[in-house]
């Protein structure tokens, strides 16, 4: 293939993604600011006032970070996740098998709807919190690293979940036992620093921990883990899942019947 087949590829795919997102807006972006805002109310005005600061910050800006990061993994997830099983599901998938489009298309295609969907929501949930705490931004490119590569990284988790999922419920069912605890066991409210034994172990081996750390650098300068560390554990995951992600569509697992 070509390669200007495969950029034909890619921007149709990926118009047809980015237009589903703003098709159905209600769906997609107005919920998670309207849950992160809840969260900045309860956690950052009541709890806040009470805990005080964590790391030299107050504790509603030490939790933005967190929050932004966490509208980031869900909405890249579900939107990969989603989007990808409603194609098999509508048996269209087989036009794109047929059609001259590689894998890396069809995978780079559905990942960036998932990026552009997270990036989004996670701005407006960023700008929101301004009208909750005041914020600070020593290291935008840390910012904009954690940031992208999260999305990156949790928009190909989703489709690998849409890859493996053969009905709606394989797809509904991952948020709730994998992404909650990742997100809750990562930092988002609390410093992991902080946790000791079996928690501290559990936290360690989360990925997301790392990625919530040096997001939170890049506004606060505050970290547990050396931010450099974090980089490298967020890079090597992300590029993990994309080269098994990859291997496992160009084999089309799931896809076949």
């Amino acid at each position: 293939m070509n390669h200007r087949i495969s950029s034909v590829a890619y921007f149709t795919l990926t118009r047809k993604e980015v237009s589903r997102i703003f098709r159905i807006w209600t769906q997609t972006l107005l919920p998670p600011v309207i849950t992160q805002a809840l969260y900045f109310v309860v956690f950052g005005a009541f709890l806040g006032t009470r805990i005080g600061q964590v790391g030299g910050v107050s504790y509603a800006a030490f939790i933005v970070p967190g929050l932004v990061l966490m509208s980031v993994v869900t909405n890249a997830f579900t939107n990969v996740a989603s989007s990808f099983f409603g194609t098999k599901f509508q048996r269209s998938i087989e036009e794109m098998l047929v059609a001259p489009m590689s894998p890396l298309v069809m995978l780079s295609g559905f990942c960036t709807g998932g990026v552009v969907r997270s990036v989004l929501v996670g701005g407006i949930v960023l700008v929101v919190s301004v009208f909750f705490v005041p914020l600070t931004m020593l290291h935008v490119w840390l910012v904009l690293y954690f940031g992208l590569m999260t999305a990156i990284c949790f928009s190909l988790f989703g489709f690998l979940n849409g890859l493996f999922a053969r009905k709606f419920d394989d797809v509904g069912i991952v948020p709730t036992f994998v992404l909650a605890p990742l997100t809750y066991l990562g930092g988002v409210f609390y410093d992991i620093g902080n946790l000791h034994g079996v928690w501290h172990v559990v936290a360690r081996l989360n990925p997301l921990a790392y990625a919530i750390d040096g997001f939170r650098f890049g506004f606060s300068g505050y970290a547990t883990t050396p931010v450099a560390v974090s980089a490298l554990v967020l890079g090597a995951v992300t590029v993990g899942l994309f080269v098994l992600t990859l291997h496992l569509l160009r084999r089309r697992v799931g896809l076949q019947s």
